[in-house]
């Protein structure tokens, strides 16, 4: 479906989702309007989700990261729906999926610092019904952090 342009379309874009029709075509080597064609068809077919930007989540106090693995009393009736519609409503939970192994969920949590996490795992993760347990693990650093997706 993608070709070498649209491919390298993205590849820019993800490098840099702020550059104009223009800066974009001059770095494909196409002319503003085929560009923007191009960017309207690749968007209207969903490869695009959204324009974002990257914050540095220690510069605005989030000092802590942890990865906490949460497991399910039971997935039968709606424990699944409430557990995973309640975690879409914490600012707190950046990053959620569902996984198989030892815990059925592994949340990916920011927040200023570990006395803030308690009190997100009482008042937030706890009240939910049907979790029965949360193994935690800190981040001492990250290796990598990267949103790029390899699409060559």
């Amino acid at each position: 479906m993608l070709d070498r342009v649209s491919r390298r379309m993205l590849a820019e874009l993800q490098r840099d989702s702020r550059l104009s029709v223009q800066e974009l075509a001059n770095q494909v080597g196409m002319s503003s309007t085929p560009c923007w064609r191009r960017l309207k068809e690749i968007e209207k077919a969903g490869l695009i989700r959204r324009y974002t930007v990257l914050l540095d989540r220690e510069a605005l106090g989030l000092k802590e990261c942890l990865l906490a693995h949460v497991t399910l009393q039971r997935h039968a009736g709606q424990t699944v729906e409430e557990f995973e519609r309640a975690v879409l409503a914490h600012p707190e939970v950046i990053e959620c999926y569902s996984t198989t192994g030892d815990a059925d969920y592994i949340l990916k949590v920011v927040v200023p610092d570990m006395k803030a996490y308690d009190a997100f795992l009482q008042k937030r993760i706890f009240g939910i019904p049907g979790v029965a347990s949360v193994r935690t693990a800190v981040v001492l650093r990250e290796i990598k952090y990267d949103t790029v997706l390899p699409i060559d």
